[in-house]
């Protein structure tokens, strides 16, 4: 392999599904091809009624996860051979690669603004029926907060739910089977030679996993029959990491709104109008999760992560769950800190990350105070300055360095009366959470 950086097309060759294996195949140029495979484990016969279903999310898994690779050398030309997808599916992908690649650019320094075009056979009636899909939701499980909120929420309205997840992580293992509910444990097999294109001078960086997870689950759902997938991507995903140069870069763009709207639109069209795709803490921010995780989560304190340390692919990883240096553990910790009883807290972390002053350029991150919000999966930075103004009016918090240092520091550059957590705590309208779980908004909320 020769450095991907100067190849001028990129290849959508084939994919293929047997007997429970996605094959997905791509290439840079004529060289050689790029093999991803997903494994469905005992998966059943796709029903004859989902066929044209089934064929149409496929070819859509085969094009959102070739992000994976196409970045490795991002060149100008994309091929999609064996069959063109209609126009409102190359759409969805343009902006899915502009939007979901936006933090990658910026961080190598590229302008992909007018580069990524999808070929398309143009538009093509769609109007899917509905496919006969079983009354029952798939929760993807990340083994931080956000997810086991929904399982528990789920759970206490008696909606039939399998707890789902695509990774090799021994801790999404121990949170899946703390939760009792069915579980489907789905593989994903990165292409070997990803990682000799990245050693050859391919660009890296961050990629849209949680579109790729979409797709995947939705496949699955055609697979063994689930007519929702409720993920559990708050309001606080939608809001932008920083600007630059005119461009909204958002670490966490495939979490938000826009793409759930925009992949339940295209799943009416494409696939049938009785399998729902949504996000079910979309209507809260990242405090008002926290807030229910201290209230139903006591039974994962001891085995939730929410640091990403823990999950990645190469390098290092923590000795024990939570890493201490990383945005997510300081998120994480200054999130909760207002809603569990101190000793509480410093159990689950077996620290305090706010009486620490070698944290201090961490914290600020986070208040986006002489920095931007940290390129991670965390808050919005009025939500970190709420909790930590709420802590420095606690006597048990706020002689700790970080927060004392807030009060006399950064305190008084700030408008108070925007520092309220009341308004943080409050739900959206702005939401597309089903009539069937709407009564675990309810649990979320502490109002059954």
């Amino acid at each position: 392999m020769t450095d991907p950086r100067q190849s001028r097309r990129f290849r959508f060759v084939r994919h293929a599904y047997v007997e429970g294996v996605a094959e997905l195949v791509y290439a840079f140029d004529d060289g050689e091809e790029l093999v991803e495979r997903i494994y469905f484990p005992e998966a059943p016969t796709v029903p004859a009624e989902r066929a044209a279903a089934f064929a149409s999310v496929l070819q859509l898994l085969h094009l959102i996860v070739g992000v994976s690779y196409y970045k490795a050398g991002v060149p100008g030309q994309i091929e999609i051979e064996g069959g063109l997808p209609d126009q409102a599916t190359a759409e969805l992908l343009d902006t899915l690669y502009l939007h979901g690649l936006a933090e990658f650019a910026y961080r190598n320094g590229l302008d992909l603004r007018g580069h990524i075009h999808f070929p398309h056979a143009g538009r093509r009636p769609t109007s899917p029926s509905a496919l006969g899909l079983p009354a029952r939701t798939l929760v993807p499980l990340g083994g931080g907060k956000d997810s086991l909120v929904s399982v528990e929420s789920i759970r206490s309205t008696g909606v039939e739910a399998t707890v789902v997840w695509v990774s090799h992580s021994p801790l999404i293992d121990a949170c899946a089977e703390r939760t009792g509910l069915p579980r489907l444990h789905l593989q994903r097999e990165l292409a070997a030679g990803l990682f000799e294109l990245n050693r050859q001078g391919g660009w890296n960086g961050h990629v849209p996993v949680t579109a790729i997870n979409s797709a995947i689950l939705l496949l699955a759902a055609l697979i063994y029959g689930y007519d929702t997938i409720a993920f559990s991507n708050e309001r606080s995903a939608s809001s932008a990491t920083l600007e630059y140069d005119g461009q909204a870069v958002n670490h966490q763009w495939s979490k938000g709104y826009a793409f759930e709207q925009l992949l339940q639109q295209w799943v009416r069209e494409h696939v049938g109008s009785d399998l729902v795709y949504t996000s079910l803490l979309r209507p809260y921010a990242e405090l008002a999760v926290t807030r229910a995780f201290a209230r139903l989560g006591s039974a994962y304190f001891d085995v939730f992560s929410s640091c990403n340390r823990n999950f990645r692919i190469l390098g290092p990883r923590p000795a024990d769950r939570w890493c201490g240096q990383c945005p997510k553990c300081h998120f994480v910790f200054l999130a909760l800190a207002p809603f569990m009883p101190k000793p509480r807290l410093l159990a689950i972390f077996g620290r305090n990350l706010l009486d620490d002053d070698s944290q201090t350029a961490g914290f600020d991150a986070l208040l986006e105070y002489r920095d931007h919000k940290p390129f991670e999966c965390v808050g919005e930075g009025g939500e970190a300055r709420a909790a930590m103004y709420a802590l420095s009016l606690r006597p048990e918090w706020r002689e700790d360095a970080l927060v004392a240092r807030f009060a006399a520091e950064i305190l008084p550059q700030l408008d108070i009366a925007g520092l309220a957590l009341e308004p943080w705590l409050a739900a959206s309208a702005e939401q597309q959470v089903p009539a069937h779980l709407l009564p675990a908004l309810a649990v979320i909320e502490g109002r059954n």
